[in-house]
């Protein structure tokens, strides 16, 4: 997949165990995201929300640093997340479409039916969440749009 990029964003959180997401957008203005992190170091995740997909509601991450250079791809049809563990961090993601607000997508942190475990990935620290992150719907009740094609 080449990822054009109209959009090239950064996110800065100043604290220690800020857990941003998990969130998408719906198409038609759905996103792939091409993520890193230029400063600090985070736990970045990606679920998968295709409806019908054979891994509907797994997740998996990986550890983002400025010392080890890594990118992550977030392809559509899944949410993304990410927890800062170190202070100061400065996140980066080149997205291949434009932010449309009104298709703006999300589900709890901790929803049940995903389960990430954040627990363990926050080993210790307290997470510093949005109102946002907080009070968001499950992946169930959410308005995920997206339905896996086979073959796509």
């Amino acid at each position: 997949m080449i990822i054009t990029a109209p959009e090239d964003n950064m996110s800065f959180s100043a604290q220690k165990g800020t857990l941003r997401g998990l969130h998408w957008q719906n198409p038609p203005y759905a996103q792939a995201k091409l993520v890193s992190c230029s400063k600090g170091r985070v736990i970045d995740v990606a679920v998968d929300i295709r409806k019908g997909s054979p891994t509907f509601g797994k997740w998996v991450s990986a550890e983002l640093s400025a010392e080890n250079h890594r990118q992550f791809l977030i392809p559509r049809g899944f949410a993304h997340g990410f927890l800062t563990l170190t202070d100061d961090v400065e996140f980066r993601y080149k997205c291949d479409n434009v932010y449309n607000k009104a298709s703006e997508g999300g589900m709890r942190y901790d929803a049940p039916e995903v389960n990430v475990d954040w627990g363990t990935l926050l080993a210790g620290i307290e997470p510093v969440l949005s109102e946002k992150d907080t009070t968001g719907p499950t992946l169930t009740d959410s308005d995920n749009q997206f339905i896996y094609r086979e073959n796509c």
